[in-house]
């Protein structure tokens, strides 16, 4: 019998994987193995962890689906998800919601996953039944979410539904803009146009501030263990370190959008760059560089939050879908400028949401793998693996290509163009 399964080795070093775990890490494994590959000058990087993604199943998956989501993220660089409560027909408000949506993942999806149960005003008497079926943690908007079905969190329903989790030692997500802020900005300073200008500037900073404030007030007062979801400024993230400091449970994310577009590349690109939190000023986003590359910055999740195009068209930016499509190339894309924040994308992920085998490229470990070329790629509708076709990244260029991605040993994806190849199951 072999010692290995699989063999990966490269200039930089080898994993050595047994039963889908990986038994050895270093530059000289020795041994048999079934199968040994060598991937040259190739890097060898831990497989990304998105705990922010929206699929939309059951229910919209005409939006996108387990399918068609976990190919792209898979041919992007991601071994493990955690899809959203909302957006999917009914939201997951309830144990009846969540072990449906559980079944189409178990189902559909070629990777790993979680599940986000929903904080809402109709969700607080569910959160123990979902949390014993399995949820990851509870994500609640303070704001109006865009879908009726999905309300929106008060403070009151928000500190009640924090109570809860810390009893179940759950982690509650918060998407931190304050409503009453932005309507006061809104009314002192009237939409002049219905177009992407006029949509940055109606939701300032100063309503993401006020909500992280409030969140991590109620983290401090109940000892819940909360993550604020996508910031998207400097400010947002000196709140959160202040926190930390003392002693609040907090932590805080950032998406790729937020690093690699900034307000006039969304008027360049139009209705595909329209995200709330709106995308912010060139400084604000070399600003979020250094807070990334200081670590003050937790993870990195894609909020990869799709529409069909007949959504993301139109003249009127306020009636169009909000959200960012674009987890096949953002981290390639990102990874392009820089490599030392791949903990965030990784074993942050796991230790921050006690997933004790992912994340590490050490013995023990799930063999969650990307192999990464340094190989010029341009991104083009025809390499879309989403359910639609849609990516704020079209015609922007990375420097590196994911050539393969190992789930648990297995590949699941491979280039020519990361499409992909395998019907490995999450």
């Amino acid at each position: 019998m072999s010692d290995h399964d699989l063999i990966v080795r490269s200039s930089h070093g080898a994993l050595a994987i047994r039963d889908g775990v990986i038994t050895a890490a270093s530059s000289d494994i020795s041994g048999s193995s079934r199968e040994e590959i060598d991937i040259g000058d190739a890097l060898i990087l831990p497989g990304w962890i998105d705990a922010h993604v929206h699929f939309n199943e059951p229910g919209r998956a005409d939006w996108e689906g387990f399918t068609t989501g976990s190919r792209a993220l898979a041919a992007g660089g991601g071994t493990t998800f955690f899809d959203m409560p909302l957006n999917s027909s009914p939201p997951v408000i309830s144990r009846a919601a969540f072990e449906e949506k559980r079944r189409l993942g178990e189902e559909k999806s070629c990777l790993d996953f979680a599940l986000w149960g929903g904080l809402t005003p109709d969700s607080l008497d569910h959160l123990e039944a979902m949390a014993a079926a399995g949820a990851i943690g509870f994500k609640a908007f303070m704001c109006p979410s865009g879908l009726d079905e999905f309300q929106d969190a008060n403070p009151s329903t928000l500190r009640q539904g924090m109570e809860i989790a810390a009893r179940l030692g759950l982690p509650v997500a918060v998407h931190a803009e304050d409503p009453l802020v932005i309507q006061k900005h809104q009314l002192a300073h009237p939409p002049a146009a219905t177009d992407m200008r006029a949509w940055l500037d109606s939701r300032p900073i100063a309503g993401e501030l006020s909500a992280i404030r409030i969140a991590i007030d109620f983290a401090g007062e109940t000892d819940c263990d909360l993550h604020i979801v996508h910031v998207t400024c400097p400010e947002g993230i000196d709140l959160v370190t202040a926190a930390k400091k003392q002693g609040v449970r907090v932590t805080v994310e950032i998406c790729p959008h937020y690093l690699l577009l900034d307000d006039e590349m969304a008027i360049a690109i139009g209705p595909t760059a329209k995200c709330a939190p709106p995308l912010r000023s060139r400084a604000t986003v070399e600003a979020l560089w250094q807070k990334l590359l200081t670590g003050e910055i937790d993870t990195l999740g894609s909020d990869h939050s799709p529409a069909p195009p007949e959504l993301k068209q139109g003249t009127d930016i306020f009636a169009i879908w909000g959200g960012i499509a674009g987890i096949q190339h953002a981290l390639p894309l990102l990874l392009s400028h820089d490599m030392s924040y791949i903990p965030q994308f990784s074993s942050n992920v796991a230790a921050r949401f006690h997933l004790p085998k992912k994340g590490c490229l050490t013995p023990g470990h799930d063999a969650d793998f990307i192999i990464l070329e340094k190989s010029p790629n341009t991104v083009t509708h025809d390499q879309l693996l989403t359910r639609h076709p849609l990516s704020p990244y079209l015609g922007m260029t990375a420097a590196h290509t994911i050539a393969a991605t190992y789930l648990r040993g297995k590949k699941v994806t491979s280039a020519t163009r990361g499409k992909f190849i395998a019907p490995q199951r999450g």
